[in-house]
């Protein structure tokens, strides 16, 4: 009983700011203000409270631009983490446009979408981009192309991460900072979550959204870690795939390292 009032309750308030804030984050982007960026950020830290998420930030976000963020996907709250944590952009599939309420906030907060099975459209869609990367956005990829159980990382795909090049090739940077992100759910009210509560919290495709939803905001008491990595300068010598393959390896030890609760190398 409790738990339904709450639900009720969080999301009347997240009804009520959205309201709020959507028709000025509209003007945002008509207008072209800076603060296009900046709202989001105001808008998903209060969200992230109101869900219940405690975020602690490990290292920060690389302040050079371009800058492409690199981060393990488990779920549909690693959005309202990662943009509570600072300003930034992301990179999604093209169904998450269709979602309810989640696609418009998509929108609003400038997100590129691509198609990923469709491989004739790689060059647009890393040109678009690259051209994102170039005009200063923190754009965030995730390459595992799927969301994952949250106690491992999945292997990385390569085809987004020429996006990096493109912004060298097209825009004329000299270089790019690809910096690795893992996201990490790690205590449910104030104990130690384990591999076998995760899936509290973690969000498999083939479960619908707004039942996950009630579910974590039900619960209302999540720790979350956020842990930023080394980064990797990439040049036009850099390797697509192996920039995949390092920035991979550096994830998973992210992610690894806060699920043990200690520091472990990157390499």
């Amino acid at each position: 009983m409790i738990g339904s009032i709450r639900v009720i309750l969080v999301l009347a308030a997240f009804a009520a700011l959205s309201l709020s804030l959507i028709p000025v984050q509209y003007i945002f982007l008509k207008l072209k203000y800076g603060w296009k960026s900046r709202l989001p950020n105001f808008f998903h830290r209060t969200v992230a409270r109101l869900f219940g998420f405690r975020i602690r930030t490990f290292g920060e976000m690389h302040r050079d631009r371009p800058l492409l963020l690199v981060s393990n996907h488990i779920s549909w709250s690693d959005i309202i983490i990662l943009s509570a944590v600072g300003q930034v952009s992301f990179i999604a599939k093209s169904e998450v446009r269709s979602w309810p309420v989640f696609g418009m906030f998509a929108v609003l907060q400038r997100t590129v979408f691509v198609e990923r099975e469709r491989r004739g459209k790689t060059a647009q869609q890393t040109s678009e981009i690259a051209t994102r990367l170039a005009a200063g956005d923190a754009m965030v990829l995730f390459p595992e192309g799927t969301t994952s159980d949250g106690n491992r990382v999945l292997p990385f795909k390569t085809a987004l991460f020429g996006a990096a090049h493109a912004a060298i090739r097209e825009t004329g940077v000299d270089k790019v900072i690809v910096q690795p992100v893992a996201i990490a759910y790690t205590r449910l009210h104030g104990m130690t979550m384990g591999r076998y509560h995760r899936p509290i919290v973690s969000w498999p495709g083939d479960v619908e959204l707004l039942p996950h939803l009630k579910g974590i905001l039900r619960e209302g008491a999540i720790d979350v870690e956020v842990r930023f990595g080394e980064p990797v300068i990439v040049t036009t010598d850099t390797d697509r795939k192996m920039l995949a393959r390092v920035t991979e390896g550096r994830v998973r030890a992210l992610l690894q390292s806060a699920l043990l609760g200690r520091e472990i190398s990157q390499e």
